[in-house]
């Protein structure tokens, strides 16, 4: 990682919109990925986040590294984690230096534009805020709970689909139908092991064959898109066959 550079990812994981009935592990884990300077700044930000999400929630995948960070950094962080994060869903907070993006979904415009606002307003004017939240579609909550929260399973190292998968893709293929003309982005996911460049092909390649075969259902193809993030968004702890597991996963998103 270039010195100069420190980034944090925090990955918030799907429950809101997916019932309770069908959720095995819930609440999803709060990721924390990323590389700060000393083990002060980490103990911070591990403190922040427990403090806001609980201790059993976080998962610890930060390293002390060699990188600059800018003027009160620890005291901007402490604004940045406030308990407006818990709006977003399937969402993503990174910070660069003094850049900070947000993704996900939030459930109405309102809270997109609380969310960022309060953001930018706490933080100093030489901070820039990238506002990337959307306001979840109510078809997003039928296609988490066609999904339940299950794995759609491929051969080992492979996009080729196991007969467990296709059965899961039959029943998203119905839900799909229903959503007429909303298009859906198809995200493929990764676990940590081997090449970031080889996770990346694999994820993109399994996100295509899902398209492929839900196209073979009926599925209309111009309104299926699809992208490859590898292990760049995990869900739980990829330290764990459980956790390696669960983040090998293909993600469907109502696209606004």
């Amino acid at each position: 990682m270039n010195p100069k550079t420190l980034v944090v990812r925090l990955a918030m994981a799907a429950t809101a919109s997916v019932p309770a009935a069908a959720l095995a592990d819930a609440p999803a884990p709060i990721v924390v990925s990323g590389t700060v300077g000393d083990d002060a700044s980490k103990a911070a930000l591990l403190a922040r986040l427990r403090a806001v999400y609980g201790a059993d929630r976080v998962v610890d995948q930060l390293a002390v590294g060699r990188v600059s960070m800018p003027p009160n950094w620890n005291d901007h962080l402490g604004k940045l984690i406030g308990p407006n994060l818990k709006l977003i869903s399937r969402g993503q907070l990174q910070i660069d230096g003094t850049s900070v993006s947000l993704r996900g979904d939030v459930a109405s415009e309102a809270q997109r534009t609380q969310v960022a606002g309060d953001i930018a307003l706490a933080l100093d004017p030489g901070y820039t805020v990238n506002n990337g939240l959307r306001v979840a579609a109510s078809e997003q909550g039928m296609l988490d709970a066609a999904l339940a929260n299950r794995i759609i399973e491929f051969e080992s190292g492979q996009a080729t689909l196991t007969e467990a998968g296709k059965a899961i893709l039959d029943q998203m293929s119905v839900a799909l139908l229903k959503l007429k003309d909303k298009r859906v982005e198809v995200i493929g996911h990764t676990d940590n092991a081997g090449s970031r460049a080889g996770n990346l092909s694999l994820s993109q390649a399994r996100a295509e064959a899902v398209k492929t075969y839900v196209t073979g259902r009926g599925v209309r193809a111009d309104m299926v898109t699809v992208s490859g993030e590898g292990p760049d968004r995990p869900v739980a702890d990829n330290r764990t066959p459980e956790g390696r597991a669960r983040n090998r996963r293909i993600e469907f998103k109502v696209v606004q």
